[in-house]
């Protein structure tokens, strides 16, 4: 038997539970892992409140990261005691995942924990840090240079929104980031953003070209929020959009892209390829400012989950959310 956050879903709607579960109940996979380490990420609280329709099989596991120790293995890349990572690939969706001392998956889906990082500091980057990680390779694969501009990050406060300001801002970049919180503004600045503005100004609809003003994005938002962003590019800018948390809608208008050539660049870090996710951890390790990370991060007991999913929903937590769940593993 295994602890496990545990959904299942009723008349009325998603119920979560701490459970005991049997080990013979874990899904089909080649590899084995006890976990060291799992998160909280936006995703896992729209699952555990019921609030969006991440689930696709029940009962369910949530938890879309984790890092751990091997424990049993047919894949010919692992072997037990291996230290290894898992990001996305529906896993806490459709595939039981992290928020659990046990996890049971594709061994393709695992990456070897990489130096200089602990099992620790794979979640406390974890999907947000490795999905602004893939956000910032898609502005300098299209070109934007710190030179070019200021750099919008929306949703600053937040996993994805934290990492990829520190990074930014680590690289060179002027970093303006974008928050509904003004009491985060020092949080920001500490991040290594140079101007902090409100959502508000960006949270109603405004028009088909606005004033150009950033030479790039990372956009959380999408909805309202992603549609004047793209209006307010400068020519030839870029926004990487990565998330929904305004909305899966875009009310824009087709005025942005064929007037002043600017481009969205879709990111998806759940289904990206090996080679790709390598390269986001590698570059991570090269210019992810280790310091920050404990600046961004709050840890809470595996009893805190359900409680804190339902703030990380509110919008109230701030950075990135890790879960020790066998620290002594690592």
């Amino acid at each position: 038997m295994f602890r496990a956050i545990l959904l299942e879903k009723n008349e009325n709607g998603t119920q979560a539970r701490v459970a005991e579960v049997d080990e013979s109940q874990l899904p089909e996979g080649d590899v084995t892992v006890r976990v060291a380490y799992s998160t909280l990420n936006y995703k896992d609280a729209l699952a555990i409140t019921g609030k969006g329709p991440v689930v696709r099989s029940w009962p369910m596991v949530p938890g879309i990261d984790f890092s751990g120790v091997v424990e049993a293995s047919a894949h010919p890349d692992y072997k037990p005691g291996d230290r290894v990572v898992l990001n996305g690939w529906g896993v806490g969706e459709g595939h039981w995942g992290g928020l659990a001392d046990k996890a049971r998956v594709k061994g393709d889906w695992l990456v070897p924990l990489q130096a200089p990082f602990t099992a620790r500091d794979a979640m406390a980057i974890g999907t947000a840090g490795y999905t602004a990680m893939l956000c910032v390779m898609a502005l300098e694969r299209y070109g934007i240079t710190p030179d070019q501009g200021d750099i919008l990050v929306t949703g600053a406060a937040g996993g994805v929104g934290s990492v990829a300001v520190a990074l930014l801002a680590k690289l060179g970049y002027r970093v303006v980031a974008m928050t509904g919180r003004p009491e985060e503004a020092s949080y920001l600045q500490d991040l290594g953003a140079a101007e902090v503005i409100p959502r508000g100004d960006y949270s109603e609809p405004g028009r088909p070209l606005a004033k150009e003003r950033w030479a790039g994005a990372v956009d959380v938002a999408g909805g309202q929020v992603l549609a004047n962003v793209c209006a307010s590019l400068k020519y030839r800018g870029a926004v990487a959009a990565c998330g929904l948390a305004g909305g899966m809608s875009l009310p824009a208008t087709v005025a942005p892209f064929i007037l002043r050539g600017v481009a969205l660049l879709g990111v998806d870090s759940v289904m990206c390829p090996r080679a790709e996710r390598l390269e986001a951890w590698r570059r991570l390790a090269q210019d992810l400012d280790p310091g920050k990370l404990a600046g961004l991060t709050e840890e809470i007991a595996f009893g805190d989950v359900i409680d804190t999913a339902g703030k990380l929903i509110a919008g109230s937590q701030r950075g990135r959310v890790v879960v020790p769940i066998a620290p002594k593993l690592a």
